[in-house]
């Protein structure tokens, strides 16, 4: 099934056509993805995972939509992040790594001044979120955590392992999927979990 939903024309043409039906977001998305290209082809593919696992859930079309957009616009506080910090070769500092963090706080303040993803702000702050409670911004924990928010952390972090990043190698498909469910009541929603591996196999 991903295979073939990964090359639809139609999922292409939604999220195009999505961003540019709005002056403001195709604004925010050109300097978002201005910044690297990289983070252009995470979002874009979080964006059709995301898609996916909506279909795969029966959601409405306004929830398919809200799921969409986070998935390109999650990581819009990157915005506000230095680019050497972005795209650095290896290991972060401390003082590196509080800054990347604050990324999902200044993504929300975006989100919740555009009227588009004001809807999606607080899942936008969330997105780091663990099920364990041990994520950030907030160490928000289990259900408290907005259900959008914990989809999208397992689609992160799959596309995180599976493509290459020039401080690490990819993983594969099943090394990936081995990891998401050894981490399936830890930092990821069980249920959650078992819906994503159903629909990336």
């Amino acid at each position: 099934m991903w295979g073939s939903y990964c090359s639809s024309l139609r999922a292409k043409d939604q999220l195009r056509n999505r961003i540019w039906a709005s002056p403001v977001l195709a604004s925010l998305q050109y300097a978002l993805f201005s910044k690297n290209s990289a983070t252009e082809e995470h979002c874009q593919r979080i964006a059709i995972i995301c898609l996916a696992l909506g279909e795969r859930l029966g959601f409405s079309p306004v929830q398919q939509d809200r799921l969409l957009l986070l998935g390109l616009f999650h990581d819009i506080g990157k915005l506000f992040i230095d680019d050497p910090i972005l795209t650095k070769p290896g290991p972060l500092t401390a003082g590196e790594w509080a800054e990347i963090k604050r990324h999902p706080d200044l993504g929300c303040r975006i989100a919740r001044s555009v009227y588009e993803l004001a809807p999606i702000a607080d899942c936008i702050l969330s997105h780091h979120e663990r099920w364990d409670g041990s994520g950030y911004p907030q160490g928000l924990r289990g259900y408290s955590i907005p259900f959008f928010a914990r989809l999208l952390a397992v689609a992160d972090a799959y596309d995180a392992m599976t493509q290459p990043r020039p401080y690490k190698a990819a993983v594969s498909h099943s090394e990936a999927i081995a990891e998401i469910q050894r981490c399936k009541g830890t930092q990821f929603d069980p249920a959650i979990v078992d819906v994503f591996v159903r629909v990336m196999d």
